[in-house]
Parts: structure tokens; C-alpha cells; sequence
């Protein structure tokens, strides 16, 4: 029996599914991606440094923050450079609207929907008026956050090596700031309509990765957590990581150790749940979700609690930041080479670049969550299609596409 999906809407980029099951085994479950390579990293080449964080942010319309946050952070490593505390609460903050804007897409509008059986966004809305509203206005709060500090809504300008060429206003950052309560509330409402729904079940043992931060929730910095191995710094998780390139595929998909992972929300709780936040450690309890859990559909209610943390932390934040006018760091452009790692919406990201003595890039390789993950998710098909096997070919189907959207892939960041 051969399964076939030619495009699978609601994702970021285009990708279809092939699977094969004879005799009740599968013989094949692939993702196949339908872009082309964009081949960013040899744009990069060449190019002065400070390019790469411009640059590296149109890779992804949804995550260009994360992109161009990490490419800086890399290269200040490369270089040595340690900003300022006020820089790096401005970054978090940057970074932390990234995640609320893409949950809050990704959430509502593009995997609920195959709850109820909706392929039409607009009956969706019909059919959660208040939910869709609650959506709208967090994601709208999150992208107003990104602009006041990034200079705009997508494709940051303001951030750049050292610091920013402008801070924003503390009177736009008070305005955000008093919003928030009624955020946090709406959004505590929206993850209880996700606690509610029924998630399929699936059971397969794999190994999570995320940052891991003693003092907090990592999203922004940290060491690597393996749910295997335990921590291991960046830079030598980095040459653990194994890309394979196929002749007939745009990705460069990621194995460790020869097998496959997971990364984003649901390997960032399983890992870390305990430094949540107050009320995202609440809703963690209401939801009864036994942690670590092995079910990749639940990672879009690792991204509905992770949406009230991040809320959380923000407000934390804002209740105590005053921006001040301060010189950008001072630094001398040098050869050297450095990786860093972000969280992104999706999971771990990272950016590794070598320079030469005149600031320019000869080497520079990006690692994206998608890439990392895709091997994982075929995987997770193959241990899913054998449970299917009997329904109809178009509820296969719609399983199917609940599955692969669970993980929210970014096939564009994947074929950057």
C-alpha cells in the first residue's frame, strides 16, 4: 500500500510525504522536500562579517530573529567580544517575541485546525471566535516587541555586532509592558483549549536536545543538554553533529551518532520543565502530561506552555529594565573562527563561522531545527503508519498531516 501526500499545506515552504506498508511493515516514510537549495552559507562567503548577520535573517520570514541573534552571537565569539548586560536583556527580549509570534502561528491557525477536521482557517475562527482573537493579539503584542527593539517586525536592523546601532524607547517598552497581564491571561485560556484536545498516541524512545542554563529556561544561551548524554558545551556538540547530503536533496539532514533526534518545544520541556515559570509550571501540572514523554504530537502543547513562560519571563523582564544610552562595545576585528546556539521556536540553532584577519568570512556553515529533526520525524512516521494502516485512505491521511505539522518543520530554513 503506498501513501501519497504531494504537498502538505499549513508549514512553512513545500514538502510532501511518500510512505509504503506491505504485509503491515513499512518500507519507506519519507519527507520530501520541494524547494531548492538557496545556498546562503556561500553567499556568505566572502563577504564581510558583519553581512552575515543581515543576511542570515532572510533565510526564514517567521525566524529571522533567531537567525541574525545567532550569527552575532557567533561571531563575537570569534572575536572575543562581551556586550553589555542591557544588550543581552534587549536580545532575550527580541528573541523571546520570536517564540510567541511562531507559537502563536503555528499553534491556532496551523495545527488546531486538523483537530476538528478543518481544512479552512476562516471556520476555524468561526468556530473559536475568542480563541482566534486571544491568537491574534498575543502574536500582534510579540511582533510590536521585535519592532521596538529590532528596528522592525521582520528582518531586525537595530542588532548588530557589539550591540545596537539604536535602542528603543522606554516609553514603547512601558506601553508593551502594561499589556501583559491580559496577555498572560488570554494565553493561560488559549493552552487550556490545548489541554483539552485529544492527542493520538505514539510511543517511540529517541534522544532530546536543547540548551540547558542552570539559572533559567534556556532559550537564549547555554550549554547542550542531551536527554542521553547530559551536557556537553556547544562547541563540542557541534563536531558531534553528522550532515548527510543526498544528490537528490535540497537538506542537509542531521544524524548523532549515526541515529536520529528531536529537538524544540517538547525536547525543551522534557529536558528542562523544572525552571518554568509559575504558571507554565502550573498548566504543565493541569495538563497531566508525564514528562519525559516519547509522543511527538505533544510537542504543540510543549509550545502552548512554553508560550505563558516566555509571557512570564518577558514580564519579568520589563518590570525591571530601564534603558539607558550607552557607548557600543569597542573591538578590534580579528581572524579566528566560533559557533554559537539559539533556541528557535523550532529547536536548537546553530551558526559557526571562520574569519580571516581582514573581517572576512572564508568558512561559515548554519545548522537549522528542521534539518535536525527530519530524520527524527520519518522515524516517527514509521512507527505511526503500521497504526493507521486500517482507516480510511483519508483519514490516513489527515494523521498524517497532524503528525509532520506537530513538529512544525520550516522547509526553508532546512534548504537555506
Amino acid at each position: 500500500m503506498k501513501i501519497q501526500i504531494n504537498h502538505l499545506a499549513k508549514m512553512e515552504g513545500h514538502a510532501g510525504f511518500v510512505g509504503h506498508i506491505l504485509d503491515g511493515n513499512v518500507g519507506k516514510a519519507k519527507i520530501e522536500t520541494q524547494e531548492g537549495s538557496r545556498l546562503i552559507e556561500g553567499m556568505l562567503i566572502g563577504r564581510h562579517y558583519m553581512d552575515a548577520p543581515i543576511i542570515t535573517a532572510r533565510i526564514c520570514g517567521i525566524c529571522p530573529v533567531v537567525h541574525n541573534l545567532t550569527s552575532i552571537n557567533a561571531l563575537e565569539e570569534v572575536m572575543g567580544i562581551k556586550v553589555t548586560e542591557q544588550t543581552l536583556v534587549l536580545r532575550k527580549l527580541m528573541q523571546y517575541g520570536q517564540i510567541i509570534h511562531s507559537h502563536g502561528l503555528h499553534l491556532f491557525f496551523l495545527s488546531l485546525p486538523d483537530f476538528y477536521g478543518i481544512l479552512n482557517d476562516l471556520q476555524l475562527i468561526k468556530k473559536n471566535p475568542q480563541e482566534a482573537d486571544m491568537a491574534m493579539v498575543i502574536r500582534n503584542w510579540a511582533t510590536e516587541l521585535i519592532r521596538i527593539i529590532g528596528g522592525r517586525t521582520i528582518h531586525p536592523i537595530a542588532s548588530e555586532v557589539g550591540g545596537f546601532k539604536v535602542l528603543p524607547k522606554q516609553s514603547e517598552l512601558d506601553d508593551l509592558k502594561n499589556k501583559l497581564p491580559e496577555l498572560i491571561s488570554k494565553a493561560e485560556k488559549l493552552v487550556k483549549l490545548f489541554i483539552k484536545l485529544n492527542y493520538p498516541k505514539l510511543d517511540r524512545k529517541t534522544e532530546y536536545i536543547c540548551l540547558h542554563n542552570e539559572k533559567e529556561y534556556a532559550i537564549f544561551n547555554g550549554d547542550i543538554k542531551s536527554s542521553d548524554n547530559g551536557i556537553i558545551p556547544v562547541n563540542k556538540f557541534s563536531k558531534k553533529i553528522t550532515e548527510i547530503q543526498k544528490q537528490y536533496e535540497a537538506v542537509k539532514k542531521v544524524k548523532l551518532s549515526g541515529n536520529s533526534f528531536m529537538v524544540g518545544a517538547i525536547a525543551r520541556l522534557n529536558n528542562n520543565y523544572n525552571q518554568l515559570n509559575p504558571k507554565a509550571q502550573s498548566l504543565l501540572k493541569q495538563s497531566g502530561l508525564k514528562l519525559p514523554t516519547y509522543n511527538s504530537f505533544y510537542n504543540i502543547l510543549a509550545q502552548a506552555i512554553e508560550l505563558v513562560h516566555v509571557l512570564e519571563e518577558c514580564s519579568k523582564i520589563l518590570d525591571s529594565i530601564k534603558v539607558k544610552e550607552e557607548e557600543q562595545v569597542k573591538y578590534i576585528a580579528k581572524a579566528g573562527q566560533g559557533v554559537a546556539a539559539m533556541e528557535a521556536p523550532r529547536g536548537t540553532l546553530f551558526h559557526y563561522y571562520k574569519i580571516d584577519k581582514d573581517g572576512i568570512i572564508i568558512d561559515c556553515n548554519i545548522i537549522t531545527p528542521t534539518a535536525q529533526f527530519l530524520y527524527n520525524l520519518e522515524d516517527d512516521l514509521a512507527k505511526y503508519l503500521p497504526d493507521i494502516k486500517n482507516m480510511t485512505a483519508k483519514d490516513k491521511r489527515a494523521k498524517i498531516r497532524l503528525l509532520i505539522r506537530a513538529y512544525d518543520p520550516c522547509i526553508s530554513c532546512a534548504t537555506h
